[in-house]
């Protein structure tokens, strides 16, 4: 009785180390059309995310994008959530699990427009400046994260 009771109580350690190990899944929302969206979808997946993409037309990505609480000026070009956060834009998978660790009481995180070099819009060795926004629940922003130009 006591080895069966033993090996229940590893059994149970061990899926909960396996459960806890895998990563969060993220939603995105995007048109189809968008190649850059597809290449940050393929980033996410490098870095071990779960990634499930809904294409969808415009005026339900912009509805999305309205509900989010996120101000126009953080938009890009596709819109996903994790965790409970929204994640606008070209955000780096580092971020993402940052954000996850940290757990900030905030909307989400957003990497607004679509610099070049972020993930999914890699051309070669350019790489323009950017941040990554933290939207606290406000609305009001900070700067999570800095990315140098080259």
């Amino acid at each position: 009785m006591r080895s069966l009771l033993a090996a229940g109580m590893l059994f149970g350690a061990v899926t909960m180390v396996s459960a806890q190990s895998v990563a969060p899944v993220i939603e995105v929302l995007k048109q189809a059309t968008c190649g850059c969206c597809g290449g940050w979808v393929a980033r996410m997946q490098e870095a071990g995310f779960t990634v499930n993409v809904q294409n969808v037309s415009g005026e339900a990505l912009f509805d999305a994008k309205d509900a989010s609480g996120f101000s126009e000026d953080l938009w890009a070009c596709h819109t996903a959530s994790v965790g409970g956060y929204t994640v606008e834009g070209h955000v780096p998978a580092s971020e993402i699990t940052r954000l996850l660790s940290e757990r900030p009481a905030a909307l989400g995180i957003a990497t607004p427009g679509m610099p070049t070099g972020s993930p999914g819009m890699e051309f070669g060795d350019q790489r323009e400046a950017y941040d990554v926004a933290l939207v606290n629940l406000d609305g009001s922003t900070e700067i999570f994260a800095s990315y140098p130009g080259e």
